[in-house]
């Protein structure tokens, strides 16, 4: 039987919190379980198993990162929708660090194509028909963009840049100008 106050979204909610305390990777039923100080059995009829918990955190942190996306790019094209998308993605990861890294979660293909990931990779290509660039070049580019946002974010909150001046925001803010530029020089096949 289910406890009274225990539901799916409620478990995953306190999932995603847990995760920005502890990492995601150490989420699980039993962690849960003991936040909620219930036994592991009463949750599995709201969640089948770990891997089943870390999927529902995934989708809540795609769903939570497309909405702010979708915010900060409402008027916004070129550089400026550029910066946007990029800024949101590492503030997320600065303010959710655990979501951020469920947001990476690799999901089966049909969750995948369900979740508000498509609504990810819609959003880019919006603002990358603003560089004129068709496909091929188009998923080139939103493997670029991917790459770079998560790259400099990783290796930003890892301390990677803590060791040297100058500032990372100031890095950030270049690493954004060239991405710019060369999104409006793409080279040639």
């Amino acid at each position: 039987m289910a406890r009274a106050g225990v539901t799916t979204e409620r478990l995953t909610r306190a999932g995603a919190e847990l995760a920005d305390e502890v990492g995601f990777e150490q989420v699980t039923v039993s962690a849960l379980a003991r936040r909620f100080d219930v036994k592991v059995a009463s949750l599995y009829s709201h969640v089948r198993n770990s891997h089943d918990l870390r999927t529902r955190i995934a989708l809540l942190a795609l769903e939570e990162l497309a909405d702010r996306a979708a915010d900060a790019l409402a008027g916004r094209a070129g550089k400026d929708a550029l910066t946007a998308l990029a800024n949101v993605y590492r503030d997320y990861a600065h303010e959710h660090p655990g979501r951020y890294t469920a947001a990476q979660f690799r999901l089966d293909p049909a969750t995948a194509a369900a979740s508000a990931g498509v609504r990810h990779a819609q959003m880019t290509r919006a603002i990358l028909r603003g560089y004129d660039l068709a496909e091929p070049d188009q998923t080139h580019a939103v493997r670029l963009l991917g790459s770079v946002f998560h790259g400099y974010v990783t290796l930003e909150m890892g301390g990677g840049f803590s060791h040297s001046a100058p500032d990372t925001q100031e890095t950030w803010s270049r690493t954004l100008d060239a991405l710019d530029a060369l999104l409006r020089n793409w080279p040639a096949p």
